[in-house]
């Protein structure tokens, strides 16, 4: 198993129940309810990979500047 598919397993979690704590009702017009959950959808998934590939990033830059040290 990836590192990376575990750091997607870990916020995923993350970012579903911090957006729960978002009201999201009043953004949107009344009886829009499927493009309201559609958007919270695609927020949800672009959160997930953007986080994701953040703690990825900074995982691969630490073992550069690792490998650096033991030069």
């Amino acid at each position: 198993m990836s590192v990376k598919f575990l750091l997607y397993l870990i916020t995923t979690p993350l970012v579903l129940w911090s957006l729960d704590s978002v009201n999201i009702n009043q953004i949107f017009k009344k009886n829009h309810i499927m493009q309201a959950r559609i958007f919270y959808l695609l927020l949800g998934l672009a959160l997930i990979y953007l986080i994701t590939n953040f703690f990825w990033d900074v995982y691969e830059s630490s073992k550069i500047v690792q490998m650096m040290y033991n030069f």
